[in-house]
């Protein structure tokens, strides 16, 4: 038992060793001089390695402040995600912060009224236009944005959620110390979110001192009863605060990123379940456009997500929706008998079995001599061929 015990942790931290090599070799260190800040700053830019060998891919840009604490726990969750195709590729920016403690000053607010200080705004105005400027006209960067914040630094990340057009598509809220009216601005701020979809995640734990744990939960408390379908929100408790990073980041990143996902039961249940087998074909084509838009990604619509929304093309309308969804698997996937079988099947249901013949020899011929499917998959030739003899037969009686 003590042998398996050790053989996982070693596994386990062997992979960690992996995953840091291997992105440490695509972090960049550059020193920024920022007018507004009057000083130089120092940024830790992560670019994923398909940056280099496709001219055309934009990628979402996300901005990690505290990154001398934050930067690898994200970068490290961002290639897991994205290596198990539960999110995009990003790049990743982080700010380091912490050398002469830079953040109080970057992060400070006015006690009076929660604003930030002089020094906060040039710290906002050097985010919100010197970065952003920077990164859209000397990288390929995508509509979506998220910046990752925590104690301090994830308060002032509210700052960009508050104004006329949030700055970010996601904000990560790791155990905020929010200034006394931030809460209220984000409530009064969400029923006036119209356009894109903001993600919202916030955790925390009574590892907090009440002082910062008890406007943790009355925000959640007043985001949680919010009914905008444009504001998406996620609330997490943890049990340490140390670990609450590790554990926050990637719950954070599932949530921000679930639309990009493969469709989940959850989602199958929750979006899909009740829809006419046309509004299910729109949806899918629908999530695959969003994801392309957002984050740059021009996937093709995932074999598992067709085989996700079939039971209802099969099941409901007596499948006159048959040929539009084999169509589209057709144009996807060329080389797979998949559409072929669904159009062969929608012309069999209607009693067009000349049509149906040819889609279903059409199949068999795309697999390869040796699919263990294949005998199957002849059943469907061999069973319309009986059909039309059996027409053919009746017609001579």
């Amino acid at each position: 038992m003590k042998n398996i015990i050790f053989k996982k942790h070693l596994l386990f931290l062997l992979t960690i060793v992996f995953i840091n090599s291997s992105f440490s070799q695509d972090i960049k260190l550059k020193k920024f001089n920022s007018a507004e800040l009057n000083n130089d700053r120092y940024l830790k830019i992560y670019i994923p390695p398909s940056y280099h060998l496709d001219s055309a891919k934009v990628y979402p840009l996300t901005i990690v402040l505290d990154a001398e604490y934050l930067f690898d726990v994200y970068v490290g969750n961002a290639i897991l995600f994205a290596n198990k195709d539960k999110a995009p590729e990003q790049i990743i920016v982080g700010i380091n912060q912490n050398q002469y403690n830079e953040r109080y000053e970057d992060c400070s607010y006015q006690i009076e009224n929660s604003f930030p200080t002089e020094q906060g705004e040039a710290f906002y105005r050097f985010v919100r236009g010197e970065l952003f400027e920077y990164f859209e006209e000397n990288y390929r960067i995508s509509p979506f944005k998220t910046i990752v914040g925590n104690t301090l630094t994830a308060n002032f990340i509210n700052y960009f959620l508050i104004e006329e057009y949030p700055g970010f598509n996601a904000f990560i809220n790791i155990n905020p110390y929010y200034a006394l009216d931030v809460p209220t601005m984000i409530q009064n701020k969400i029923p006036t979110l119209k356009d894109e979809n903001i993600y919202y995640y916030l955790c925390g734990g009574e590892y907090n001192s009440e002082k910062w744990q008890t406007p943790i939960n009355t925000t959640n408390s007043l985001l949680a009863s919010t009914d905008n379908p444009k504001f998406k929100y996620k609330f997490d408790t943890f049990n340490n605060s140390i670990a609450s990073i590790g554990q926050a980041i990637p719950s954070a990143m599932a949530f921000i990123f679930e639309m990009y996902s493969a469709i989940s039961k959850e989602e199958f249940d929750k979006n899909i379940k009740t829809l006419s087998p046309a509004d299910a074909i729109a949806y899918l084509e629908n999530k695959y456009v969003e994801i392309e838009y957002l984050f740059g990604s021009n996937l093709k619509i995932r074999e598992r997500d067709i085989f996700a929304i079939e039971p209802i093309i099969l099941d409901k309308e007596n499948g006159d929706y048959l040929k539009n969804f084999g169509e589209i698997i057709n144009k996807l996937y060329k080389e797979s008998p998949i559409g072929d079988y669904y159009i062969g099947r929608y012309y069999e249901t209607g009693g067009k079995y000349k049509q149906a013949l040819k889609y279903y020899k059409s199949g068999y011929m795309k697999l390869p001599e040796d699919d263990p499917n294949a005998d199957a998959y002849y059943g469907n030739i061999e069973r319309v061929l009986n059909k039309k003899e059996g027409i053919f037969d009746e017609q001579k009686n």
